[in-house]
């Protein structure tokens, strides 16, 4: 099997995997809450990120990591996996899946937000476009079609959701700079959360009691969500990777299947209705993605 089949297989089950969360996410908050919820995924991240280390030979990355690396990466875990994840699953609480989903897709366009004044990037005609009909698609979603009204269907969920997509942004601009290695640096970081997580849950709720369905659905986050999907991306982008970039791209534009995926599992795993609205909103947000990918992949050509 050449790398671009391997390429292929790879993206095509991180993709498949990412379209299931926002139901596993869904189905666990029905037994536990986010705080809770957070604590058991993340325990079972630490231990996935710890398994796939230990595979590859990489453990001691942890341990010959310079030490500014190893203070970014324990500040990182601030935002990822505490602070990202405890508004998100809020959100996910608060709203619909098939609207908190959508919503928490715009993260790319956040992020090219945020590398105006983090990154001294200029904004284009482009980006404004990308920019209007991404966050035009959220309005349509979060008011179940009648964006003109401005009546949300939960003004704090869709608040939450879109605050998630500043953390996630936030994160992935300082997490450019580090030069350790990717899983190691991602692991550092959840054993730096994971205190907070545990200090956050014992003064603003309780340690979960646990039964099948919400040990199995909290398991499942924090094995696949926050852990071994990252690897698998990881290698998708390696045997990916072409001079011209060209592989790698395409490769990443898997991702662009994941969110109308996900409603199909959201329907039928969570039992929600999908409304047509969610369709036409994701229709908007995917499009200022695509928009968005046009325009990097054409400023590389260029370069």
């Amino acid at each position: 099997m050449n790398n671009r089949k391997k390429a292929l297989i790879f993206g095509l089950v991180t993709v498949g995997i990412w379209s299931t969360v926002a139901s596993a996410f869904k189905i666990a908050l029905t037994r536990l809450d986010p705080l809770q919820l957070l604590l058991m995924a993340c325990a079972t991240s630490i231990v996935a990120l710890t398994g796939i280390m230990v595979f590859q030979g990489k453990l001691h990355e942890l341990t010959r990591m310079p030490r500014r690396e190893m203070i970014r990466s324990a500040l990182l875990g601030v935002l990822n996996p505490f602070l990202y994840y405890v508004i998100l699953f809020k959100a996910y609480d608060l709203l619909p899946a098939q609207e908190a989903q959508p919503i928490n897709y715009t993260w790319a366009i956040t992020l090219s937000l945020l590398s105006i004044p983090l990154l001294g990037q200029k904004m284009s005609g482009k980006d404004m476009a990308a920019i209007f009909l991404s966050y035009f698609g959220v309005v349509v979603i979060s008011t179940h079609g009648n964006p003109f009204s401005l009546e949300f269907s939960n003004l704090t969920g869709v608040g939450l959701a879109l605050a998630s997509t500043v953390i996630w942004a936030l994160y992935w601009i300082f997490n450019t700079r580090s030069k350790a290695d990717p899983i190691a640096g991602l692991l550092l970081g959840f054993l730096c959360g994971f205190p907070l997580i545990i200090i956050a849950t014992l003064v603003f709720s309780e340690l979960p009691t646990l039964d099948m369905t919400s040990a199995l659905s909290a398991a499942y986050v924090g094995f696949f969500e926050m852990g071994i999907t990252f690897a698998l991306w990881l290698t998708a982008m390696k045997y990916a990777a072409t001079p011209d970039g060209e592989g790698t791209a395409r490769i990443a534009n898997l991702i662009f299947l994941s969110p109308f995926l996900s409603l199909i599992f959201i329907h039928f795993l969570v039992g929600e209705e999908i409304l047509p609205a969610t369709i036409a909103g994701l229709g908007f947000i995917v499009a200022g993605n695509i928009l968005m990918q046009y325009k990097k992949n054409t400023q590389n050509e260029n370069a």
